[in-house]
């Protein structure tokens, strides 16, 4: 598990850039952290860099927003709102199994309908201060694929 330390926006933006920059259809990205921690900001950064023009909005009533203009069609989902685990108004078998980048907030509450391979970015607030910026991002990636792009992410976010 890699650390990296995050201490604005617009560095929470740049990491989801290098994030699509470096990714492949059919990725799967976890995205776990407290509300307001940034992982929407994050995917803002994710589509910006994947040529969405329009707003990139969290999910959070919705469950799902497309953006299949992009160049990876980005799928970003929000299942904090989710009621009893109940996927039954997505087809999430559907958006894994197509050549898009699928971005997940808040999957702990369906971890056991998730494939075993994916990358996990846990963020966390570094102080409470209520304008504070500063973040960690612990980076967890599972599978052989997930390695070689925590690895590419790592190399270029930065450089």
């Amino acid at each position: 598990m890699m650390k990296l330390e995050i201490n604005s926006s617009e560095e929470m933006q740049n990491l989801g850039a290098t994030i699509a920059k470096t990714a492949q259809p059919n990725d799967l990205l976890l995205l776990t952290g407290d509300l307001g921690a940034g992982k929407t900001t994050m995917t803002q950064g994710i589509g910006r860099a994947l040529g969405v023009r329009r707003p990139v909005k969290s999910p959070t009533f919705t469950i799902v927003r497309e953006y299949r203009e992009a160049k990876i069609p980005l799928f970003h989902m929000d299942f904090y709102r989710l009621e009893n685990d109940d996927l039954s108004s997505i087809d999430l078998n559907a958006y894994l199994h197509e050549d898009g980048l699928v971005v997940m907030e808040w999957p702990q509450v369906i971890m056991t309908e998730l494939p075993d391979e994916y990358l996990q970015l846990n963020i966390k607030r570094v102080d409470d201060s209520w304008n504070s910026t500063k973040r960690e991002v612990e980076i967890q990636a599972k599978g052989k694929r997930n390695e070689d792009w925590e690895n590419d992410i790592l190399t270029k976010f930065k450089a």
